[in-house]
């Protein structure tokens, strides 16, 4: 083979490369870290005992930290990239749920919270999904980012209760409101979304 057909040959290799190195990045890794540690708090709340309601809340709470954490490193190193910002929102989806729905179990969050809460998320991911097939990445907003933190915070606290004794706070009462904010949040982020994906598509002149 020339010398010229080599050169050639590596020039095409290195976008591939690239574009690994971008989708494998470590903001990326920490996001499928934190799909990796859902499982792991359904592990320990299954049985909620005080030890176990303790370790699961901290799981869940380092799982959180992972989607504060991979946010900040991509936006320092400049390696966001449209993989992250389909599947942050997804791992954050995936851990949220789960503590819903175990919570709904256990009786630590009325359940018609629980689903209003889980419909609005399965909703926005749908359109998320739909924008991003026809090449738009829908990015979190300002009100979806306190939705998110404010359902993070109540999960951990309704994960707490009766692991905690606290007389001066009734952690569940905290949680439930919480909670109840993040549906607000929720409900109107949602929309944000909804608008955003219809602007996009009629602007393009695509339908459904």
């Amino acid at each position: 083979m020339s010398q010229a057909h080599v050169a050639k040959a590596q020039s095409k290799s290195v976008p591939v490369n690239d574009r690994t190195e971008r989708t494998f990045n470590l903001p990326n890794t920490l996001t499928f870290i934190r799909i990796l540690l859902v499982p792991v708090y359904i592990g320990l709340f299954s049985t909620p005992t005080g030890v176990r309601s303790l370790w699961a809340a901290a799981v869940f709470g380092l799982a959180a930290l992972t989607d504060w954490l991979d946010g900040y490193i991509a936006r320092r190193r400049g390696q966001v990239t449209k993989i992250g910002r389909l599947f942050d929102p997804i791992a954050d989806k995936f851990l949220v749920i789960s503590g819903l729905i175990l919570l709904v179990q256990f009786q630590r969050v009325a359940a018609w919270l629980a689903i209003a809460l889980i419909v609005r998320d399965l909703a926005v991911t749908g359109v998320r999904f739909v924008a991003a097939s026809r090449g738009i990445i829908i990015a979190a907003g300002t009100l979806g980012k306190y939705k998110v933190v404010l359902q993070i915070i109540g999960i951990i606290i309704l994960t707490l209760e009766g692991a905690v004794a606290m007389s001066t706070l009734n952690l569940h009462f905290v949680g439930t409101l919480t909670l109840q904010v993040a549906l607000i949040f929720s409900l109107i982020s949602g929309g944000q979304y909804i608008f955003k994906a219809w602007t996009e598509f009629s602007r393009k002149g695509w339908h459904a």
